[in-house]
């Protein structure tokens, strides 16, 4: 299972959140039908532009809680003292993906940041 892990800033649109999910993919050597889904932290729930995303792209979206988001945060490999600030995690794109395929996923790409999007990918090894 292929999860990209998101995160954005306030107001991005699914177009720019699209465009960080496919160079991630793209960067990982991956094709766009290998998503399996999308996750996001609960602080980025209401963002309409990653749900939008999701559809688009025919994927369901997850949205990580909070104290699973914090937990996956020990995983994750980039550390940026402003999200964390903002969120509480180094990372909500790593994070996010992590935490959204359990504890034996592990990161395929770390995040990118792709405009106002953030995009990492993580693998459980399985399909869904």
């Amino acid at each position: 299972m292929i999860i990209a892990g998101v995160g954005c800033r306030k107001g991005a649109a699914a177009a720019e959140i699209e465009a960080a999910i496919a160079a991630a993919l793209t960067d990982s050597g991956l094709g766009a039908t290998s998503l399996d889904l999308i996750a996001t932290a609960q602080v980025k729930e209401a963002e309409p532009g990653i749900a939008a995303a999701a559809a688009a792209l025919g994927v369901r979206l997850v949205v990580v809680e909070d104290a699973d988001l914090a937990l996956a945060d020990a995983r994750t490999v980039t550390h940026s003292e402003r999200v964390r600030r903002h969120t509480g995690v180094s990372s909500v794109a790593e994070a996010a993906a992590l935490a959204a395929g359990g504890p034996s996923a592990r990161l395929l790409a770390a995040r990118i940041v792709v405009g106002p999007a953030t995009c990492a990918l993580a693998t459980t090894g399985a399909k869904p």
